[in-house]
């Protein structure tokens, strides 16, 4: 099988080795000259045999809708776009029906595993038609892990149902990580607790909170034991807004993925505008002491 890859960056690089490395030829194109296989879009479609498969790497709105785009151009009825980023399942619904008139064919694949993924595979959410995923399965097989399909690959359902589920995973995610987050910061803060590296990865084994999280906590603390060497600042990719904006939409209740969401907006903050606000407050109604801005 040969396909083409669009956008070779941490995930889209790395995917291009492990297929390669399972027998899949890839033509990677890339803005980036250094890396990429050939020079244009163009000439990555005309480089393929056909029905044509492409699946396009790059982020999420007008990098992604530029690209579509693009290939619609050049791709005709009987090719296939895959699309692996972190598009918002809404944009796969538009996608689909926009390539569709061309008689190109759409799926849309939520792909997690980040830059460990070259090694230990890619857990892969796919919306779609069924024969299309039929059709694009050698790719699949190459991506996820090793192992039974059904613990690394699942076609979630129609087109948009794949991002759908990576949006709900990432918030999931969030909420996980900040979870870690809290339990950190209150060992580090306790005097009477001597090695907190130590009880998180005396957690990785036989406890209720193993995951792989928790190792890759245990990793980055063993690099920098109080994590002094970065800032606190967290930004956040979009998937849980999305995911709290669909809560709030299908009224479903997310206190834990809505409160590490906005924990992220607080991490961006050197001085809270709300806090003053509470502070001015509470100096107003009881004449409770403020700290004073230098």
């Amino acid at each position: 099988m040969h396909i083409g890859l669009i956008g070779l960056g941490k995930m889209g690089g790395n995917m291009r080795t492990r297929l390669r490395n399972k027998g899949i030829e890839v033509t990677g194109y890339s803005r980036d000259r250094a890396v990429a296989d050939v020079g244009s879009i163009e000439e990555l479609v005309a480089a393929l045999p056909s029905p044509k498969i492409v699946w396009v790497m790059v982020p999420h709105g007008k990098a992604t809708d530029d690209v579509i785009n693009e290939l619609q151009k050049h791709m005709g009825a009987g090719d296939l776009i895959i699309e692996g980023g972190n598009s918002r399942f809404s944009e796969d619904i538009l996608h689909a029906a926009q390539v569709d008139e061309s008689g190109i064919g759409y799926l849309d694949c939520g792909v997690s595993g980040g830059v460990w993924g070259l090694q230990n595979g890619y857990g892969l959410m796919v919306g779609g038609d069924e024969k299309l995923v039929a059709q694009a399965m050698p790719i699949f097989d190459a991506l996820r892990p090793e192992g039974e399909r059904a613990e690394g690959f699942v076609h979630v359902g129609d087109v948009g149902a794949g991002h759908y589920a990576k949006m709900v995973h990432n918030g999931i995610e969030y909420a996980m990580m900040q979870a870690f987050a809290e339990g950190y910061e209150l060992l580090e803060k306790k005097d009477i607790i001597k090695d907190v590296h130590g009880t998180f990865a005396a957690w990785q084994r036989g406890t209720v909170v193993r995951s792989w999280l928790l190792d890759l906590l245990v990793l980055a603390l063993e690099e920098d034991p109080s994590l002094s060497k970065i800032k606190g600042y967290v930004e956040d990719s979009g998937e849980g807004r999305w995911t709290v904006e669909e809560g709030i939409a299908n009224a479903v209740p997310m206190p834990a993925i809505t409160a590490s969401l906005f924990a992220r907006f607080t991490s961006r903050q050197d001085d809270s505008p709300a806090m003053k606000a509470v502070a001015a407050l509470r100096n107003q109604f009881g004449g409770h002491a403020v700290k004073k801005a230098d």
